[in-house]
This record gives C-alpha cells, sequence and structure tokens, in this order.
C-alpha cells in the first residue's frame, strides 16, 4: 500500500517549548497512542511536560526507539536553528526523524548528509507519496466509515480515534485511517490528502482504505468541509475515493459562520447530510448518516445534554460529545444500519 508509515516507537521531541498549545502534535500522539510513545526530550528553557520518561538521544537509541518525532512547532513551522544539533545527533545514531512542519527535512543540508550516511530516513508528513493512481471507483471489500464536517476544525480526526476506540472495546475489527499529519503520526501510516494534486485524491483515498474482510472497519478521516468556499475539493475527492458506507457528520456548538470566512454563514447539519448523500452515492449507493459528533466545549456543561438531545430529536440520529460520553449510540445505529442493509439484501436474493 503506497501510504506514508513510520517506524515505532517513538521519542517525542520538544524542543525548547514552553506552551502546550504550541505542542499539540506530541500531546494527540500521547493522548491516543501512548503505548507508542516511550519517551520526551526537551531542549535548556523547555518546559512542556506530556508525562514522559525523559530521555536522551543515546537513551533512544540503546532503547529500541524507531523515530524522534518532532512534537511541537514554532510560529511559521520551520526549523529552528537550535535543534539541529540534537536532530543531527539522532539521525547519525539511526533514528528516524518525523515531522509534520512547513520546511522539509531533506532541504537542511546537515540532515540530509547525515542521513545519507546512517541510513536513517527523513520523514516529511506532508509529502504524499510519489505516483498516486486515479481514482478507478471500483467496490472493495470490507466496510467504511467518513467523518465529515460543517467546517473544518470540528472534530473529523477526534471523532475518528473516538470510534476506533470504543468499537474495539466492543469487540469489532476496526482501523482509523489518518488523511492528515497528525492523524498519519498518530496511525503510525497514512496519506496526507491535503497535500496531494488534486487529480489524484480519490485515488489516494482508495489506497488509504483497500480490500478487507467483510467485518472490517475502515475509519477515515475526514478533511475540510464539503460547504467550504476554500476547501471543498478535497472533502468530495475524499469522499468519492472512500466509497463510505456510513458518515458521521462533525459539527461543533455555538459556530455560526465558516472558520476564518465571516461572509459564509454555516451549513446546516441536514444541509451536510443532504449533499455527502448526493455526492457519495457516485461510488456507494448505499451511503448513509449514522449520527452527528459534536464538539460542545463552548456550552456550558449543563447545557451540553439538553442541547444533543433536542438535536437528536431534530434529526432522529444519535448525537453525541466523543470525548465526554464516547460514541457507543452511533457504533449501535450503525451495527443496526448494516443488520437491516444484510436483511434487504437476503431478502432480495431469497
Amino acid at each position: 500500500m503506497k501510504t506514508i508509515e513510520l517506524r515505532s516507537p517513538y521519542l517525542i521531541f520538544l524542543g525548547s517549548e514552553t506552551e502546550l498549545t504550541y505542542a499539540k502534535t506530541g500531546a494527540g500522539l500521547v493522548e491516543w497512542r501512548r503505548e507508542l510513545c516511550k519517551g520526551q526530550l526537551a531542549l535548556e528553557g523547555g518546559t512542556v511536560d506530556l508525562g514522559l520518561p525523559a530521555m536522551s538521544v543515546a537513551e533512544a537509541a540503546a532503547g529500541g526507539i524507531g523515530s524522534l518525532v518532532i512534537g511541537t512547532a514554532v510560529v511559521g513551522g520551520n526549523i529552528p536553528d537550535e535543534w539541529l544539533d540534537v536532530l543531527v545527533e539522532a539521525v547519525e545514531a539511526g533514528l528516524d526523524i518525523v515531522a509534520g512542519v512547513h520546511t522539509k527535512l531533506c532541504d537542511i543540508p546537515r540532515l540530509a548528509e547525515a542521513a545519507a550516511k546512517s541510513g536513517a530516513r527523513l520523514v516529511d508528513v506532508r509529502v504524499p507519496p510519489a505516483r498516486l493512481p486515479v481514482g478507478n471507483g471500483k467496490k472493495r471489500t470490507g466496510k467504511r466509515l467518513l467523518t465529515v464536517g460543517t467546517d473544518c476544525a470540528v472534530g473529523k480526526k477526534y471523532t475518528a480515534l473516538a470510534l476506533e476506540r470504543d468499537m474495539r472495546e466492543m469487540g469489532m475489527n476496526a482501523d482509523f485511517r489518518a488523511s492528515g499529519q497528525t492523524g498519519i503520526m498518530i496511525a503510525g501510516q497514512g496519506i496526507p490528502i491535503d497535500s496531494v494534486v488534486s487529480d489524484f485524491v480519490s485515488g489516494a483515498a482508495e489506497l488509504l482504505s483497500p480490500d478487507n474482510t467483510a467485518d472490517h472497519w475502515d475509519l477515515v478521516e475526514g478533511q475540510g468541509g464539503i460547504f467550504h468556499p476554500g476547501f471543498s475539493a478535497v472533502t468530495m475527492g475524499l469522499l468519492v475515493g472512500s466509497q463510505p458506507d456510513a458518515f458521521v457528520v462533525c459539527h461543533e456548538a455555538g459556530r455560526t459562520h465558516i472558520s476564518g470566512w465571516p461572509d459564509f454563514p454555516l451549513p446546516t447539519i441536514e444541509d451536510v447530510i443532504y449533499r455527502t448523500i448526493a455526492i457519495g452515492v457516485l461510488t456507494n449507493p448505499a451511503i448513509s448518516c449514522v449520527g452527528v459528533s459534536v464538539n460542545t466545549s463552548r456550552l456550558k456543561p449543563e447545557d451540553r445534554a439538553p442541547y444533543l438531545a433536542e438535536l437528536s430529536a431534530r434529526l432522529n440520529l444519535p448525537c453525541v460529545d466523543p470525548l465526554k460520553g464516547g460514541t457507543k449510540p452511533i457504533i449501535e445505529r450503525l451495527n443496526a444500519a448494516m443488520d437491516d442493509r444484510s436483511a434487504k439484501a437476503k431478502r432480495f436474493l431469497a
């Protein structure tokens, strides 16, 4: 499969960061894949603590660490000169360097030279694999669920991860499929869909969720927004290529306009459901919405349950905040929908 693949376990590099806000990549890795995160490395002056053991490059190499993951980003997305001594040391010790910042690791001469000598990889997760195919639209085995949103940054990645966690706890066969840089670091593999040339987005999505066993669910991380004036193209390409059997709409309570585009009101959840189905039937005529995931962080705690109950009654769908109460109601609706689809197919064949 032509996806970016990372070598675990990880040493999370925090530079000299003092604000957790700027270490969200490292924090996300620890939140969702703590078992892969074996240590953290901070430079002098750094105070961010992700709760991992402090570890030097030498200790990491001796302990079998596969990759040093840059878990923080400075404003502008570059690699500061003061990081280079440690990064070069890690490469010389045989550790891969993994980054999702704008500066390409291979464009830094010291790193490139060290990697050429040691054989360690410089992995820029924002750079997609070469020679991706055009989508073919052919039906694949296995099942797929895609997270879509009323806007960007409404919880599509976290919803897919929460679904994976909860489905596995319920004994289901499920895997998170990452389509963005932080998701790729969390999953250990994936394709940065928003960096793919537009003609190949659907083909990349097909590679992201290939043929699988009949009981297997790929939980595909959505990107952009189908009503977004700037980023709808990646959303539609991912939708067509994923061929989802089901989708979950992600939304932030209280948001009224497309973030950063104040002239564009936020679409309704109903509008998103309708348009997602209208486009998705091209490659999967059985596509259906099985729930709504809501980021309720702007609401008062006492307002969360009434808000979700009212929304659920309006849409006749389970509506949850996946980080507050989990996703079990959505999974139950998903299983019921698949059972109903199977029963209808059996009646047709009888």
